[in-house]
């Protein structure tokens, strides 16, 4: 077989292919798992039954639900034949008895149609014995509320590293959560057959996984439960975890009645009852030597865990290995921990823990670099890794010097001295429009960190007239996932796209696989589908050797012809051998498997190899502030990221862009706020809806939005030479929170300090406005310049 990075002549992978399902999304006649519960008969709804209390036992009564026309059962606690649990931590009970947020579904009421299920609920009497509540992560932490298990990187002696830097700072990063916000929400179809299997389909990123909960709520084995993934309208790490209860509540619906039952959350019951991203509290001291390379960081990361674990322990490790993003830091000491309190349980989210690191230091730098007297470009560039350095816990950074010369290439291509000067023309003749420019790097590992998840299978079917399907174990969230495995398995049998079908996602054809996320995607599955493509390959060529009196060595497969080589004007159709070698008894199907190699991590000490490689992008935001409102815009962006040698180039364009969009979301606009009074709806989210919970939409985009892949970046021992593309680019937005942080700066005196809240919303950019004006004020009164000494930077951003 080939090496797993080689290509062959006139691949399909590397074209320019357009989504597989595009002409059904734009018609609007893509299915999802709620429209296939409107095509089958008899399908009960299930409606949960939501608390109003944020911490407190609960006594429920739902006789009154019964006397509902249209309500068919109430499930509870006592009918569930197995484990009451949601979760793979034991932690989550699917009917709790102690309500642990505003929101917490404690039972769930099924019906005829949607409004009688959800008019039986509003009949469900609940009594709440309150508790005492923790809502914010400063309140977790004032209380000691902790959960998971506290993990610290190291390397070095950061505090003597510390006691003999030039210059020390200090401080605090404290930012928000995210909601995923996917266009379909959570939902469910289980169905139960005369067999006593169950057939579950299930908008999930993680098939495998919902079977095996679903198993144990029933207390049946795995073979008797099948799990599809037919597509997500979105997911982002929404549905890797917190889609598994949903699965069981209808599973156990169907068992209990024998009729089909749908969940579907509507989108207040989904952003009040599913986790979010991670908030984190960050206290940190750094040190620099006299020219401005870092010398040592020691910090405390805090992570918002909410009611439960979830994945917040692997996201708080994500976020300890990410925490230097590009940049060489010689001593380090980092601890993590993760608060439990009574709000969502937090989960995954695109970049998983990762974005959360690269925060910390981007923020540390933008903060600093005025006080050191260094521009923030120059400041980032000269701290960047360089060949032979390895990570703080302790992996080799492969193809370092990709940062410096990602880095060049954009800067000559955007012009970005050039526009700096512009803007800084534009700066001093504008007093109440402020303008900056700022470039920021991403180093992203990818792999998951636990090892065993880094496998993947394929089962590949060739017909005897030449067709191909394809089953993978991957999901398909509009990523384009589907088409990539579409080209590699086109073009390891030398076939045209059209010749390739694939099937939905279901683990009764593809076992044990890993959720679709961590960036790993085409990797994992692109390696097992290139695998069993290649073995039915090999057997079609000793085949086609005999059919064309050749070595089967000397037999090529492209564009759905069969020839020899040195002699393509013989030639046969892909189909004519197929049907040559189902006539000699040939096996023309094949599982394929793949495993990453080269992974190693122990989590008791965080040091290891859990990274494949890394993927390095760097972006360029320029952005535009006004002083009287602090509203601003992101005037233009340029980007250069490297994705090896694409498999899909449009597709990874289109991620590229999104993964940025949705990241100066989170960064500059996505604020989630819950109701921490002691009043009666005391941790109850406030940001419900897309009313209240601002989303970047169009307006947001900028008027120039500049993409280009970085080229000759073919990744050995990647599946055609590719890497990953879903989460990096989620943390070049980073360049539009230091652009708002620098032209907030154009309105402060020189050295100025900017600490910006983050998100870094209209509001928060105004009253940041506001403070550079006051230091502006407090230097002239004081008749001196800004002192530049080392300063503390304690005040919360």
């Amino acid at each position: 077989m080939s090496a797993l990075a080689d290509r062959p002549a006139n691949p399909v992978v590397g074209r320019r292919a357009v989504h597989e399902s595009a002409a059904l999304h734009v018609t609007g006649a893509a299915m999802y798992t709620d429209d296939l519960a409107a095509h089958t008969a008899g399908v009960l709804t299930a409606w949960p039954v939501q608390s109003t209390n944020a911490h407190a036992r609960v006594t429920i009564d739902v006789s009154g639900a019964y006397e509902v026309p249209g309500v068919v059962r109430v499930l509870t606690a006592a009918d569930v034949p197995g484990v009451n649990d949601a979760g793979i931590k034991h932690d989550e009970p699917l009917f709790p008895s102690e309500a642990m947020f505003y929101g917490h579904a404690l039972v769930w009421v099924l019906g005829e149609t949607q409004e009688a299920a959800r008019l039986g609920a509003e009949r469900v009497a609940v009594e709440y014995e309150p508790l005492p509540s923790l809502i914010t992560v400063q309140e977790a932490i004032d209380a000691g509320s902790f959960q998971g298990i506290a993990r610290t990187v190291k390397r070095g002696d950061a505090a003597s590293a510390l006691a003999s830097s030039a210059h020390v700072f200090e401080g605090v990063s404290e930012f928000g959560g995210q909601e995923h916000f996917y266009l379909e929400t959570q939902a469910s179809l289980a169905l139960r057959d005369s067999e006593g299997q169950y057939f579950v389909q299930c908008s999930t990123q993680h098939p495998s996984e919902a079977q095996e909960i679903v198993a144990h709520v029933l207390d049946i084995p795995s073979n008797q439960v099948t799990v599809q993934s037919l597509r997500m309208g979105g997911g982002f790490g929404g549905k890797e975890m917190q889609s598994h209860g949903f699965a069981a509540i209808a599973a156990l619906g169907a068992k209990l009645t024998g009729r089909p039952v749908r969940v579907r959350l509507n989108r207040t019951q989904d952003i009040t009852m599913t986790g979010k991203r991670h908030p984190f509290h960050i206290a940190w001291k750094v040190g620099f030597d006299e020219s401005g390379l870092i010398q040592a960081l020691d910090a405390v990361l805090t992570c918002d865990g909410g009611w439960s674990l979830d994945l917040s322990e692997p996201v708080l490790g994500r976020a300890l290995c990410h925490l230097d993003n590009s940049y060489w830091i010689p001593n380090v000491h980092a601890q993590g921990r993760i608060t439990k309190n009574n709000k969502q349980s937090n989960t995954a989210f695109r970049g998983f823990g990762g974005p959360q690191g690269v925060f910390l230091i981007e923020d540390i730098l933008g903060r600093v670099a005025p006080a050191l007297g260094i521009d923030p470009m120059q400041l980032r560039e000269k701290n960047f890794y360089q060949p032979g350095q390895s990570t703080p816990y302790g992996q080799l950074i492969k193809d370092a010097d990709r940062l410096s010369t990602i880095w060049t290439q954009l800067r000559d291509e955007a012009d970005i001295d050039q526009r700096r000067a512009e803007i800084a023309a534009f700066n001093a003749r504008s007093p109440h429009l402020k303008r900056a420019l700022a470039m920021t790097p991403i180093k992203f590992g990818i792999s998951f960190n636990f090892a065993a998840f880094n496998q993947a299978g394929a089962l590949v079917h060739v017909y005897k007239d030449g067709s191909v399907l394809v089953n993978h174990g991957g999901t398909e969230m509009g990523q384009g996932l589907h088409t990539k495995m579409l080209q590699v398995a086109a073009t390891a049998l030398g076939l045209e796209l059209h010749q390739v079908r694939l099937a939905p996602t279901r683990t009764d054809k593809v076992p044990n696989t890993s959720a679709t996320a961590a960036s790993s995607g085409s990797d994992l599955n692109g390696g097992a589908v290139k695998n069993a493509c290649e073995q039915i390959r090999d057997r079609m060529a000793a085949v086609a050797g005999r059919m064309l009196g050749l070595d089967e060595r000397d037999v090529r497969f492209e564009g759905g012809y069969v020839t020899g080589l040195g002699n393509a004007e013989q030639r046969l159709t892909f189909a004519e051998v197929a049907e040559a070698a189902y006539l000699q008894r040939v096996q023309l199907f094949a599982a394929g498997y793949y495993r990453t190699e080269g992974l190693h991590w122990d989590p008791e000490v965080m040091q290891g190899s859990p990274f494949k490689y890394f993927s390095y992008g760097c972006a360029a935001s320029e952005v535009e502030v006004d002083e009287f409102t602090g509203a601003y815009t992101v005037r233009r962006v340029d980007i250069v990221h490297d994705v090896g040698d694409s498999l899909s180039p449009m597709l990874d364009i289109g991620q590229i862009e999104g993964a940025y969009v949705q990241g100066v979301g989170w960064l500059t606009l996505e604020e989630l706020k819950w109701d921490a009074s002691d009043g009666p709806h005391r941790g109850r989210l406030q940001t419900q809806s897309a009313s209240t919970y601002k989303l970047p939409s169009f307006s947001e985009m900028p008027a120039e939005f500049h993409v280009r892949l970085f080229q000759n970046a073919r990744e050995d021992g990647a599946v055609y030479g590719s890497k990953a593309v879903g989460e990096p680019p989620f943390m070049l937005a980073f360049s539009a929170r230091e652009a708002l942080r620098e032209a907030v700066a154009q309105f402060g005196p020189a050295g100025h300090v900017v600490e910006l809240g983050s998100p870094a919303t209209p509001e928060a950019v105004f009253w940041a406005v506001r403070a550079a004006q006051q230091a502006t004020a407090d230097a002239d009164d004081e008749g001196s310049p800004v002192d530049l000494a080392d300063r503390s930077l304690a005040a919360t951003t």
